[in-house]
């Protein structure tokens, strides 16, 4: 009596499968699971290239303006309409020579002037969220970890910042600082006095989140069984809450640069920012008020770099979030 048909597949299906090497299941850490969800996010990468982007050309800002541009503090009379002051030629004097055209009354270059504006505003942006994140990250989580009087007192004292107006304490301050201060001179120490300033005023944002994650995390299950093992205070808010806390600390600073940037362009268009000639995107934007009717190039230049900047870095700080907590999307 033969066999019957089934038997006989599943026997042989058996065999095939025995001879094909089974594959090792590989393990993901949080890290590569968050990139690869970043990956899939064309439009936080688009942000993420355009970021880089732009790092890249306030580091070699010298070099780009040697080789497509001329000297920022460089006039150029010859480029102007003798009796009006106005670039000659369209679109603000555009050409070959000048690829963003030529400051009305003056003549400077405004490609020149917009690639080292890009080195002002990025240099404050990320100083001012180093200092404000520093801050933020260690009182939020002292506040959050140890409560009662402690977390009252920081508490109390992130209200108090949040209700201080930063625009005018900043302007304040500009109107009143040395020009020699910190072993700094002239537009160094405008930019000293930004940093702190935006930095010191900006980290009960961030500090407001560690505490609520710290809140929470403190509660968790390996917290308990390190203080079952005899662990301190100090260690475990140093090795177990710190770095879980990473994610959204690195979160928040990507959406904080983007306000610091806007801060400095806002401080510099008051000018409450870095001192002239130096070139600011803010700075010119306060520049092209009064012409901008004769000249709109003059204004939509630099605003249009101060726009894509911003855009940029809150399309990928949004992508950056949805990868390392997609249940908060």
């Amino acid at each position: 009596m033969t066999a019957p048909l089934h038997d006989t597949a599943a026997d042989e299906i058996a065999a095939v499968a025995a001879k094909v090497p089974a594959k090792a299941i590989e393990g993901r850490s949080p890290g590569r699971i968050a990139w690869t969800r970043l990956k899939r996010d064309k439009v936080a990468l688009t942000g993420a290239f355009i970021v880089l982007f732009l790092i890249l050309v306030a580091i070699f800002a010298p070099q780009i303006v040697s080789i497509f541009g001329h000297p920022p503090n460089e006039f150029h009379e010859e480029m102007l309409d003798p009796d009006l002051g106005t670039p000659m030629g369209a679109f603000g004097g555009m050409s070959s020579d000048f690829l963003l055209g030529v400051e009305p009354t003056n003549g400077r270059d405004v490609f020149s002037r917009i690639v080292y504006g890009a080195r002002i505003s990025l240099l404050v942006a990320f100083l001012a969220a180093f200092v404000s994140v520093v801050i933020g990250s260690v009182l939020g989580a002292v506040a959050g970890f140890f409560g009662g009087w402690v977390d009252a007192i920081i508490s109390r004292l992130m209200d108090l910042l949040l209700a201080f107006p930063q625009l005018l304490f900043t302007i304040a301050l500009v109107s009143v600082v040395p020009n020699s201060l910190w072993g700094l001179t002239g537009t160094g120490v405008r930019m000293g006095v930004l940093i702190v300033v935006i930095g010191f005023f900006g980290w009960p944002y961030i500090g407001r989140i560690v505490r609520g994650q710290t809140m929470s995390l403190r509660e968790r299950e390996y917290v308990e069984a390190a203080r079952s093992l005899g662990a301190g205070r100090g260690y475990i808010l140093r090795k177990e809450l710190l770095p879980n806390l990473v994610a959204p600390i690195l979160v928040y600073t990507t959406l904080i640069i983007p306000t610091n940037i806007l801060t400095e362009a806002a401080l510099s268009f008051l000018g409450a920012g870095v001192k002239p000639p130096t070139a600011s995107w803010g700075k010119m934007l306060s520049d092209a008020v009064p012409i901008y009717q004769a000249d709109p190039m003059f204004m939509i230049v630099p605003g249009l770099a101060i726009f894509v900047t911003v855009l940029a870095f809150n399309l990928f700080g949004d992508g950056l979030r949805d990868a390392l907590d997609p249940k908060g999307s």
